[in-house]
């Protein structure tokens, strides 16, 4: 009976499910099937990446983001090789209980201090090529989900240069029903196509669009993942968990200052573009008032909690309309057909 992982080479972030086929030599396993690496790969390079009831997990020495995990117990004769978890009681005996307790209380002091005060530091500190291939990796997770025609990929590409898309921000659009939108790090920008059903116009869509361009600025996507994961976040291998941290980041409620330097930077784009946000704010209100209504809940779920709505944001984006001002669609009739249908289904409107 073959026995199959959850496997990650840690390099293109796509999920596969080979079978892991101990060697004639026991010290060796390869692994067979779903396009996997083959290997073979030495059980001695296993490094336990945590164990729960229901899984093992286990890194590979040198190879950051590689992970094999066990959806039910191996059997003996692959558990006999595996590396077992580390245990921590050596150390407290010769260190002694008391001078251990008063570390672990400096640690955690230094913990808190970290992540009340660290986070939005240790974010801009991270070197950009880490944030892109932690980005990368995100939605990579996502590729089959990815819409693409030629004349979809333009109005999306033309809407990021409306909004001055920076050079090193990618810009996609994913086929879920969810009405959301996320700034993964390294400048990965994904909007759903629920979002994009749901919008009356493309200026609305322009208006979440410059939301997230501003997160993606102001490294509030990666703040995030230090505040919830600390340095285990680069020192345990951030491809181990990759999966985890983007559904954090799909489901992150940022604060309010964070949301309203996001804010204030949509409408900054939106003014050099010359696109009402007048729009913008109209979605949010009508988003607000769905939210009451029966039926609506799993629909603007996510969205709601990753991006509160408050009758001041909506405020904030008509207060922002200049009088006498004149705009332009964000994209025209064409383009905004396009961009609509780009994920293959009739427009719902």
């Amino acid at each position: 009976m073959e026995t199959r992982v959850w496997h990650y080479d840690g390099r293109s972030g796509q999920r596969r499910m080979p079978a892991i086929v101990p060697g004639a030599d026991e010290r060796y396993f390869t692994l067979h099937g779903d396009d996997a690496d083959p290997g073979p790969y030495a059980f001695a390079d296993l490094e336990p990446h945590g164990t729960s009831h229901h899984e093992r997990a286990f890194g590979l020495k040198g190879r950051p983001g590689w992970r094999i995990t066990f959806m039910e117990f191996p059997p003996s004769e692959i558990a006999v090789q595996l590396p077992k978890p580390a245990r921590y009681g050596k150390w407290i005996d010769r260190f002694g209980l008391w001078r251990s307790i008063g570390v672990l209380a400096v640690l955690a002091i230094l913990t808190v201090g970290f992540t009340l005060k660290l986070p939005p530091l240790i974010a801009r500190l991270i070197p950009k090529s880490v944030e892109q291939r932690m980005g990368r990796l995100m939605v990579g997770n996502l590729g089959t989900y990815a819409c693409s025609t030629r004349e979809g990929n333009a109005a999306l590409k033309a809407l990021g240069a409306r909004l001055r898309q920076d050079g090193d921000v990618t810009i996609r659009v994913v086929h879920a029903p969810m009405v959301n939108a996320v700034a993964f790090p390294g400048g990965q920008v994904v909007l759903f196509d629920g979002l994009i059903q749901n919008a009356a116009s493309p200026d609305e869509v322009a208006g979440v669009l410059g939301h997230e361009l501003g997160h993606v600025a102001h490294h509030d996507g990666m703040e995030s993942l230090v505040r919830q994961y600390g340095l285990k976040l680069l020192l345990g291998g951030f491809g181990s968990n990759i999966s985890g941290y983007g559904n954090a980041l799909l489901n992150a409620r940022y604060s309010r200052k964070a949301e309203a330097g996001a804010d204030g930077y949509a409408i900054g784009r939106l003014q050099a573009a010359d696109i009402s946000p007048l729009p913008t704010a109209a979605l949010f209100a009508r988003l607000a008032q769905q939210d009451k209504e029966p039926g609506n809940a799993g629909l603007l779920l996510n969205y709601l909690s990753s991006h509160p709505l408050s009758s001041s944001r909506e405020r904030t984006f008509k207060e922002s309309a200049r009088a006498g001002a004149t705009y332009r669609p964000a994209l025209d009739a064409a383009q905004w057909q396009a961009l609509r249908t780009m994920c293959g289904d009739s427009p719902s409107r």
